[in-house]
């Protein structure tokens, strides 16, 4: 087994030489949430409901571009990556066939990815369930199973799935969310979590419909991570850990009143049907429900609308044939009607609600369920479920928890599930920016604040101008930090979403090549992330394939930091820290290589050709590069206290204290990103030592490190560069000199 390169110890990540790491990540790659082959993303109808015929081998991307992303990545100075994949990917044939395919190719990526220093961990991902919901994740086989046609979702509105939208290309801004709090989810989330308690009738194979699908979701993650294991040169030297589940969802559980919409059901768009109008609806019963658009202050009531589905029902007909996948459905669950019928909550034959207060105490204490309480007793029946699959495996992995999003975490704190390996792992978006697809700079909301109480008013909440809106996501991300630390024990904290989109103001940036906003934005979450303590984060989202007519090719979303119509931001020679051009030994080799290869593989600029219409913009800018390629530590002889980049200034900053002095062999180390801090051109104050300037190529990726030697006790470093313009388009400022030209100038001599 390889030494671990990452350990924890208390709330920081330690390295071999037990310097703090720093982790800064990125997400690889929102491409995973749909096929390879057919190439679905979402708004293609093609072929969608043959779920079994499918392949997800060749995502995130091909072993040929696997070199230029993780490349570029390094280059940008992240050091982690959030493997995404679905259970899809790996078991959409039918229960319990999986896609050795696919495996074979995920570890042929990890492996690459090893060369570059990364380190990994594997996030199962899920979006509202399923592609076949409205999301990503399950296989289509899971949604037969809980006893739900998919094919009558867009009649019965159980789901609003993008490519079945009368016109893909207007899907409404993030109504995808909302399907959690529509039939689909609201069942089959019920029945993953608490279906022994709640769905009793619901047994596959002698198993409750709960068993039966948790078994199959966990056993498909520890098959990857068993071939992760015998691929003999992955684990703990590469994959150093593994996420519990991607934004898990109570669907019914804890509904005091199906008949209302619960006071905490903060999103609302569109059509927004209370739970027993959802299941009228999957009846095929006709409904008047309230409409909802999404405002500077949220939601708001927008009008009345009815919803007919003229009939048709969201449940499987009673003459389905359950033999396509090999199962047996138990004969007290009848198909053809309503689960929640059968369970006696109301009435068919009158559509009269009996038991709307079902899900509102658990049926085993009697006692009232609340978010905090689902989450206590049956998020954690199936995160236990799930370490246990991985920990025997790999018994030292560095496990992920990821409660549901913004809610109370799980009481851990001095339990026996409280592991010395764990880390707190939530999400955060802001919310304003994120639904209205545009960035205000004048006033936003104290999210977080509202959703504990914390307010008298919503109307106080309100935080106006940008330095207060900056303080406020800080103090965000810093509140959530605390009350991981408070419920679940002193463990290290790693945002593992956060990101902006891209696609504000009607596309505005596309149009023109003006990032601006999107600098400013993506400066905003940054400035949070560095100043709120956290331990790290990986930002969503690179797409390899996004381009600005479609964005991430999933749900109308567009948040990834690379476009095939954008330019990468430009870079520049490196200096050392005497500012004479470097040609130490450090600059060669690995360097002159991959210069070679950024050549010859043009990592520089797009590798695929784009079909964007022109009219939707053709003008491409840096995608606001400059706010997230920016300075962080790396490495931290002793703990890190404070750090951060001021962008308009470019001045980085780091505080730090330490017992022991770091030496030439030891060193504190800082990514420099060349952009920000070119040669020729960097000052640099420390408090005591010396320090250096270096090109890192040991993972072949040409990063600029700053090495200092400090002697122990509170010290300081300030690093100033020159000031940039932010938000620039190639078309507002010449286009800086490619790789060739500036080692032309700079004097290298490699060809």
């Amino acid at each position: 087994m390889a030494p671990f390169r990452l350990r924890i110890e208390g709330r920081t990540f330690r390295d071999p030489k037990n310097r703090e790491v720093t982790l800064r990540g990125i997400n690889v790659a929102g491409d995973a949430k749909f096929p390879k082959s057919p190439d679905l993303p979402s708004h293609k109808s093609d072929c969608f409901y043959d779920g079994d015929n499918l392949s997800f081998s060749g995502r995130p991307f091909s072993i040929d571009e696997a070199h230029v992303h993780f490349s570029r990545l390094k280059r940008w100075g992240y050091n982690l990556i959030r493997y995404v994949f679905t259970w899809e990917a790996i078991e959409h044939t039918g229960p319990g066939k999986y896609d050795e395919d696919w495996v074979k190719h995920t570890v042929r990526v990890l492996r690459l990815a090893k060369g570059y220093g990364f380190y990994i961990f594997i996030d199962p991902h899920q979006d509202v369930w399923s592609r076949f919901t409205g999301g990503s994740g399950a296989p289509m086989w899971t949604v037969y199973a809980c006893g739900l046609n998919p094919r009558a979702f867009p009649a019965t509105e159980a789901a609003w799935v993008h490519n079945t939208y009368p016109q893909p290309a207007e899907y409404p801004k993030m109504i995808w969310a909302t399907n959690y709090t529509r039939l689909a989810c609201q069942v089959i989330f019920t029945m993953f979590f608490a279906g022994k308690e709640f769905v009793p009738k619901a047994v596959i194979d002698g198993k409750n419909i709960q068993d039966y699908l948790q078994d199959h979701f966990v056993a498909a993650c520890r098959h990857l991570a068993l071939r992760i294991q015998e691929a003999g040169d992955l684990e703990n030297d590469v994959v150093i850990g593994w996420e519990s589940m991607n934004e898990p969802n109570r669907g019914l559980v804890g509904y005091q009143d199906i008949s209302v919409i619960p006071s905490e059901q903060k999103l609302q768009k569109g059509p927004s049907p209370t739970a027993w109008q959802a299941i009228l609806l999957g009846s095929g019963r006709s409904c008047e429900m309230a409409t909802w658009d999404f405002g500077g202050l949220g939601p708001y009531k927008s009008g009345t609308t009815l919803v007919d589905p003229k009939g048709e029902m969201a449940w499987l007909p009673a003459d389905y044939d359950d033999s396509r996948y090999g199962w047996i459905r138990d004969p007290g669950w009848k198909l053809g009607e309503c689960i929640w019928a059968q369970h006696g909550i109301w009435n068919p034959a009158s559509d009269e609600l009996l038991k709307k207060d079902y899900f509102a105490k658990d049926p085993d204490s009697g006692r009232k369920i609340d978010y905090e309480y689902f989450t206590n007793k049956w998020f954690m029946s199936y995160y236990r479920k799930h370490k246990t699959a991985i920990t025997s495996l790999f018994p030292d992995a560095i496990l992920f928890c990821q409660p549901p999003v913004l809610e109370i975490p799980p009481s851990l704190k001095g339990t026996e599930d409280e592991n010395p390996n764990m880390v707190f792992s939530p999400h955060y978006y802001d919310g304003v920016t994120l639904m209205m697809k545009k960035w205000n700079r004048y006033w936003n909301v104290d999210v977080f604040g509202l959703l504990r109480g914390r307010y008298y008013s919503p109307a106080f909440a309100i935080k106006v101008g940008e330095t207060a809106i900056r303080n406020c996501f800080r103090d965000q991300l810093s509140a959530i930090r605390r009350e991981g630390t408070d419920y679940m024990g002193n463990h290290p904290c790693v945002f593992t979403e956060i990101g902006i989109p891209y696609d504000m103001d009607d596309k505005y940036a596309y149009k023109t090549g003006d990032y601006s906003s999107q600098s400013s934005a993506m400066d905003a979450n940054h400035f949070a992330l560095e100043g709120s303590g956290v331990n790290g984060y990986t930002l969503w989202v690179y797409t390899a394939e996004n381009n600005h007519e479609w964005g991430d090719l999933w749900n109308g979303e567009d948040l990834s930091i690379v476009s095939i119509d954008d330019k990468n931001l430009p870079t520049s020679p490196i200096a050392d820290g005497t500012g004479k051009k470097s040609a130490s030994a450090s600059t060669t080799s690995s360097y002159d290589r991959n210069l070679i290869q950024t050549l010859s593989t043009t990592s520089m600029t797009s590798l695929r050709r784009s079909n964007t219409p022109a009219e939707i913009g053709s003008n491409p800018g840096y995608r606001a590069a400059e706010a997230y390629v920016r300075p962080s530590p790396i490495a931290t002889v002793g703990n890190v206290t404070s750090y951060g980049f001021d962008l308009r200034n470019c001045t980085f900053t780091l505080a730090l204290e330490c017992k022991d002095a770091a030496t030439e062999e030891v060193s504190t180390e800082v990514f420099l990103p060349e952009y920000h801090f070119p040669r020729d051109n960097i000052s640099v104050e420390v408090s005591s030592g010396k320090w250096a300037i270096t090109v890192d190529d040991a993972d072949d990726g040409m990063v600029q490190v700053l090495k200092w030697q400090h002697v122990k006790g509170k010290q300081a470093l300030t690093v100033k560069g020159p000031k940039n313009r932010q938000g620039t388009s190639l078309g507002q400022e010449e286009e800086a000199p490619g790789y060739l030209e500036q080692c032309r100038q700079s004097g290298c001599a490699i060809m």
